[in-house]
């Protein structure tokens, strides 16, 4: 039967006498908690709600051991906030109210927990980048756009959180301040082909005078210029330049190899040329000194028998000049009949006669012997008609 039903005798299910009809106070709920839970922890409730002696010290003790658990609880829990683990590639600053305490190195760490110290941990070994494209003035005030890229990382934790206040910030001012003064210090030419690498290197070390010099902790790695062309108004003209700069190379290098082909071959030239020259005069030398050797000789002989050497010295040069020319001996001693002996055919024989002992001879040496003692006994007969002669 419900409680609100005839013949319920108006029964509470709140738990009530014969109380009015209708849903328990609110009001009084929350009372009847904070009672219970102020008993909990020592206190006790208002109005009519007395307890003994016996039974407050009993909630006493009791709220006092509750307290003390949940403030060893709470302590364990606020030191287990100081342990961190620090990578291998990582560095952790640790400030202590706020001012700088250490650096700590990779592994399992603590510090005291929050609000005393607290860790910013910094990544020392990535390397970042910091691109920059954009146009400036050369030495020979021409205009040129330049797209470079900065690659760095952080070399000291502590200066780059505490140095400076926007250390990136400082780096790309940085950047675009040295890149503009070398290519100032740099012609066009230099910027765009010639000498781009060492433009590149100039500005890492201009850029790493500066971050030493601001203390921004940050390390160089490396500066690549990635392009440098001219403003886009003006490329076609610089192109056809660069064409220019590139044919004129091209046509420099083809020079160069012919020079280097044709100079040494007239370099053996010339020596070939001084070497037969040199053996042409020793070879003139040491004629003229036979001649002259030769012609004392005669000289001494000479002068011991005239008349004996000038007839041997008149037929020596009769048979040098009759040797190489026709002859025909004739004997006028008969009236009728004109004898005479054919020479140039005997002479035409003995010829052929050496030629075929010279193919048949190998050394070189008995081919001069066999031609020579021919062309002796081919002249002993006109030097015996010359004898003859001047006999009669």
């Amino acid at each position: 039967m419900a409680w609100n039903e005839p013949g319920g005798n108006n029964r509470d299910p709140w738990g009530g006498g014969n109380k009015q009809d209708g849903p328990p106070d609110l009001d009084e709920v929350l009372k009847n908690l904070k009672e219970k839970f102020g008993g909990l922890f020592g206190g006790s409730g208002r109005g009519g709600n007395k307890k003994d002696s016996s039974g407050s010290g009993g909630n006493s003790e009791l709220s006092g051991k509750a307290i003390a658990v949940i403030a060893v609880i709470a302590i364990a829990v606020w030191i287990a906030t100081g342990f961190y683990i620090v990578q291998q590639q990582e560095r952790a600053v640790v400030t202590r109210f706020g001012a700088f305490s250490e650096v700590t190195d990779p592994g399992f760490r603590w510090h005291l927990p929050f609000p005393i110290e607290k860790k910013e941990i910094v990544n020392v070994e990535e390397v970042m980048t910091s691109p920059l494209h954009t146009q400036m003035l050369t030495e020979d005030q021409t205009i040129v756009e330049v797209k470079m890229m900065v690659q760095y990382r952080i070399g000291d934790a502590k200066t780059f959180l505490f140095q400076v206040n926007n250390p990136i910030g400082t780096l790309k001012n940085s950047i675009e301040s040295a890149l503009r003064a070398i290519v100032g210090q740099n012609p066009l030419d230099n910027v765009l082909t010639k000498n781009r690498q060492g433009v590149a290197t100039d500005v890492t070390t201009s850029l790493e005078a500066l971050m030493e010099k601001y203390q921004t902790g940050i390390d160089i790695v490396g500066v690549n210029i990635d392009d440098a062309k001219p403003p886009a108004e003006v490329q076609d003209a610089f192109h056809d330049v660069n064409k220019a700069e590139e044919d004129k190379e091209r046509y420099v290098n083809q020079a160069q190899a012919y020079a280097n082909q044709i100079i040494p071959e007239a370099r053996g030239e010339a020596a070939r040329v001084d070497q037969g020259a040199q053996a042409y005069k020793a070879k003139k030398i040491a004629d003229s000194e036979g001649e002259s050797q030769r012609f004392l000789s005669l000289l001494s002989e000479y002068q011991k028998a005239p008349e004996v050497t000038r007839q041997r010295l008149y037929l020596e040069t009769t048979e040098q000049v009759f040797s190489g020319t026709s002859k025909i001996v004739m004997d006028p001693g008969s009236d009728n009949v004109v004898s005479y002996l054919p020479l140039d055919q005997l002479m035409k024989r003995q010829k052929s006669e050496v030629k075929g002992q010279q193919q048949m001879s190998t050394p070189s040496q008995e081919n001069s012997e066999s031609v020579s003692a021919p062309v002796q006994r081919e002249t002993r007969p006109g030097r015996s008609v010359n004898r003859e002669r001047s006999a009669r």
